[in-house]
C-alpha cells in the first residue's frame, strides 16, 4: 500500500526577477513500512521534497497523495486536518516547547487531537519507555542532552500513531554516537511498528540504516534504490 505518492511535481520560487526551480517533474512513490533516505547535495531539492510530502507546502504544479487521497487542492486548513492525525514531523533544530516537560512535549499532539487523559497517560509512558527516557520524564529540554531532546522529538512524532513519519537532517546537530542511538531507535520503531520513515538527510552515518536511497540533484531524482531514475 502507498503511504505517499508524488507525481510529476514542480515547485518554483520567484524573489524579485530570479525564478528558482527547486523540484523539476518529481515522481516518487513511497510504500507503507519503508524506511527511505532522500539525499543530494544543498540545494538538490530533498527538502521542498519532504515539504510536499508532508502538506507544508504545495507543488507549483503535479500531484500529491496521501493514503491514496489526492491532497493537492487542499486548503491550508484541511492540510493541517490531514497532517494532526497522519503526519509526525521530526526537525533538525528538536522543535520542542522549552516550557514544557518531556512528558508534555510528547503528550502535546495527542491533546491537539482530542485523546482522552487516560488514553494520553499510556501513550506518553509508552514513547518515553521507547526512546529510553522514562527516567526524565519531568525534565524539561534544558535540562536534557541534545541527543535526549531528539528521542524525545521522536516519540513526540510517532505518539499519534501517523502512517507517515518525516525527518529533515535529524542527526545534522548531534554528535556521532548520539546520531547512532537516534537512527538506532528510529529504526527499531520502524520495523516494530511499520510506521513508514522518510527522512533527507547528507549524513552518510544516516543513510547506511536506509532500505531505500533516492537521491536528487537539481531538482530531480537521478537514482532511486541505486537504479537510474
Amino acid at each position: 500500500m502507498e503511504v505517499t505518492k508524488v507525481v510529476n511535481a514542480t515547485r518554483d520560487f520567484k524573489v524579485g526577477e530570479v525564478e528558482t526551480h527547486a523540484l523539476r517533474g518529481v515522481n516518487l512513490s513511497v510504500q507503507n513500512g519503508e524506511f527511505t533516505a532522500l539525499v543530494g547535495p544543498s540545494g538538490s531539492g530533498k527538502t521542498t521534497l519532504l515539504q510536499l510530502i508532508g502538506l507544508l507546502d504545495q507543488p507549483t504544479s503535479g500531484n500529491v497523495l496521501i493514503n491514496g487521497k489526492d491532497v493537492t487542492g487542499l486548503s491550508r486548513d484541511q492540510r493541517a486536518d490531514l497532517r494532526r492525525g497522519t503526519i509526525g514531523f521530526i526537525f533538525q533544530f528538536f522543535a520542542l516547547i522549552p516550557t514544557l516537560t518531556a512528558y508534555e512535549n510528547i503528550e502535546l499532539p495527542l491533546l491537539l487531537n482530542g485523546s482522552k487523559p487516560a488514553e494520553r497517560h499510556t501513550r506518553v509512558l509508552e514513547m518515553l519507555n521507547a526512546v529510553g527516557l522514562t527516567d526524565h520524564a519531568t525534565h524539561r529540554p534544558d535540562q536534557l542532552s541534545g541527543g535526549q531532546q531528539q528521542r524525545v522529538s521522536v516519540a513526540r512524532a510517532l505518539s499519534i500513531h501517523p502512517s507517515l513519519i518525516l525527518a529533515d537532517e535529524p542527526t545534522a546537530n548531534l554528535d556521532t554516537e548520539n546520531g547512532r542511538q537516534v537512527m538506532e531507535i528510529m529504526q527499531k520503531l520502524n520495523q516494530d511498528t511499520g510506521t513508514t520513515f522518510v527522512f533527507a538527510t547528507h549524513d552518510p552515518r544516516v543513510i547506511k540504516y536506509a532500505t531505500r536511497v533516492v537521491t536528487l540533484r537539481d531538482g530531480l531524482i537521478v537514482e532511486n534504490n541505486g537504479s537510474k531514475a
